[in-house]
């Protein structure tokens, strides 16, 4: 935005597309702001903005705009409370009032987003939680949105291939505020629409989404969206393989198959130092080898390719491969960086999220090589080409 559009926005008291804030320290009511113009409920398609530093009645605050407060106010973007994910940027502008710190929330091109589990929106000059009815048409809107391809719905499946008891025993409850769910004014129908599982379309269809979630037959309806892994014994594919396996099953389900054969596969050993207490030594660390392949399932690509992942266990490294080559922000030359991510599968990101496979967003390679690096292992290495992304570990040393 221009300086003109802020300094119109700022001396706007009225105005619904804006808040003000005297400091960064009630960040519960600033995520809140963020969730609700992120929704855009009167459909402005004009970012919202929070000016930070700044007073009710439009006068500055005196607050000191640091580097510290930028980065802590760009942070709650990805801090796995507000999800999807936010598109929003964080700013020091000069204005008429003094310097400030402004956010800008552009609206989400798949509402509605969520705020611990509530769905926030602007009525007036205020924020309020959405009823059912405003929830409905938040989720009408996506009808006129480019959708990315987690929200595309596959035509030929019905709502019956989805195994529906997962998603209300487990994802709602983990995905939806209980005091939400609790006032049970929607159909189990309607809530799937609300979590993107469902088209909008009369009748709604599973969307890939769905499909990833909670598919009977994943195969069927996505028939790249399986792993193979194998063990070989010795360093080249040609070597013997002394185990093998094919996952083809929805995400949560995959992921558990998967990690439970790495760890059945990972030798721990057991050393006893000088007081005769033993010290446990994993050959390589779990939570290294749990990061990268969540990292493999979020970002790869299900549009266009029946290739699955593959991880192949070697005598002297583990090489995870993914079907996807670099999105958005993300190149072959800044890849694993810190602060540069972007997210291919921006829906399912959320639910990985609501379920507990993701804590925080763009930390995993640093998580991962921060374990590798206590447990005695060399860095993972990352071979990246435009269509597959290849990630290497080595065993401790």
């Amino acid at each position: 935005m221009t300086d003109l559009e802020l300094e119109q926005l700022l001396g706007d008291l009225e105005s619904d597309r804006v808040e003000r804030k005297e400091s960064g320290a009630k960040e519960e009511e600033i995520r809140q702001a963020i969730c609700a113009f992120a929704n855009d409920l009167p459909d402005h398609r004009q970012p919202g903005v929070i000016f930070v530093g700044v007073k009710d009645k439009g006068g500055h605050s005196g607050l000191a705009i640091t580097d510290e407060l930028l980065r802590k106010l760009a942070d709650l973007r990805s801090d796995g409370h507000t999800l999807p994910i936010p598109a929003m940027t964080v700013q020091k502008w000069q204005l008429s009032v003094g310097e400030v710190a402004v956010i800008e929330v552009r609206p989400a091109d798949a509402p509605p987003v969520r705020f611990k589990g509530r769905i926030w929106i602007r009525v007036g000059p205020r924020r309020a939680v959405a009823s059912a009815q405003e929830e409905r048409i938040l989720s009408e809107k996506r009808r006129f949105r480019d959708l990315p391809y987690d929200l595309h719905p596959i035509s030929f499946a019905r709502l019956e291939d989805l195994a529906l008891d997962f998603f209300e025993r487990t994802y709602l409850p983990s995905a939806i505020a209980s005091d939400v769910l609790a006032e049970n004014q929607r159909s189990l129908e309607q809530q799937l629409v609300s979590m993107r599982c469902l088209s909008p379309e009369s009748p709604p269809v599973p969307t890939v989404l769905g499909a990833l979630l909670a598919a009977n037959d994943v195969g069927r309806l996505l028939p790249g969206a399986y792993v193979q892994f194998l063990k070989i014994d010795g360093t080249e594919l040609t070597d013997p393989i002394t185990d093998r396996l094919e996952i083809v099953a929805a995400v949560p389900d995959l992921i558990r198959r998967l990690e439970e054969k790495l760890e059945s596969h990972n030798r721990i050993s057991v050393e006893f130092r000088e007081t005769q207490r033993e010290k446990r030594h994993a050959l390589y660390p779990r939570l290294a080898y749990e990061q990268l392949f969540r990292n493999a399932v979020l970002h790869r690509t299900y549009e266009g390719t029946h290739s699955p992942i593959r991880v192949t266990w070697y005598r002297d490294r583990i090489e995870m491969l993914s079907p996807s080559g670099p999105f958005g922000r993300v190149t072959h030359h800044n890849f694993g960086q810190p602060g540069v991510n972007d997210y291919r599968n921006l829906y399912l990101a959320e639910a990985m999220a609501h379920l507990g496979y993701v804590q925080k967003f763009g930390v995993g390679i640093l998580l991962a090589q921060a374990e590798l690096s206590r447990n005695g292992n060399p860095p993972a290495e990352f071979k990246v080409t435009d269509s597959h992304v290849l990630a290497v570990l080595r065993p401790a040393l």
